[in-house]
């Protein structure tokens, strides 16, 4: 049997070269690949339940921008988006830059090369319309997953959609992120199908509130493996 890949698990030791990580987005049978269908799904809808003018995107822990750019080249909204990608490592972020070109979006989408955990790295693209978190909440502490949630309600417009990921492997932490989401001011927008693998689970929310000033500068989370 093939191992599973978690697709949350984005700093597995030793992995030196992440070209053979991302390669398992063009596996169709892999978990990453099956998440990746599910947030480009959201996403898409996202863009097509936006109101009219201006759309703005900020993707934490981007990567090579799988997710988002494929998506925005074909989307009829692509000419309203104003996104942010921040990706640390610097050969995974010039993936992203130089996807977006291939793309034709060098306009719309800006690929940061730093820490995604730092409110520094946001700048205007804060309150986001639509606010990626994938790939994050599998690899910090659940305090930090809470904190991140509760910032989100600081980062997302009022309106506007979160997307996050978590694999469903114990401990169960999904309802309480769910409840968390909650607090911090958004709804159940929806989640990715029971059937698919234990490692993949994809959820929408859709904040209600205003977003309020950020409390601080600190950073939103540390990523511990």
């Amino acid at each position: 049997m093939d191992a599973i890949v978690d697709p949350d698990d984005e700093t597995r030791p030793g992995l030196r070269d992440w070209k053979p990580w991302f390669a398992e987005y063009d596996n169709q049978d892999s978990s990453m690949a099956q998440r990746l269908v599910v947030v480009q799904r959201g996403i898409r809808r996202a863009l097509d339940e936006a109101p009219a003018g201006s759309i703005k995107i900020l993707s934490l822990c981007a990567g090579e921008g799988r997710d988002l750019i494929p998506v925005l080249a074909e989307h009829p909204r692509r000419g309203d988006v104003h996104a942010r990608l921040i990706e640390f490592d610097p050969v995974t972020a010039r993936v992203a830059r130089d996807a977006a070109t291939a793309a034709g979006l060098d306009g719309a989408v800006d690929v940061v090369t730093g820490d995604a955990a730092d409110p520094a790295r946001f700048g205007d693209y804060a309150p986001a319309d639509l606010l990626l978190l994938c790939g994050i909440f599998g690899n910090i502490t659940e305090a930090d997953i809470q904190n991140t949630a509760t910032r989100a309600a600081n980062l997302t417009a009022r309106g506007g959609t979160a997307i996050w990921t978590r694999h469903r492997f114990d401990p169960a932490v999904i309802p309480r992120i769910h409840g968390w989401f909650t607090a911090a001011g958004f709804s159940d927008l929806w989640e990715s199908d029971s059937e698919l693998p234990t490692a993949v689970y994809v959820a929408g929310n859709r904040q209600e509130r205003d977003p309020a000033p950020s409390p601080d500068d600190k950073k939103l989370f540390t990523f511990v493996k």
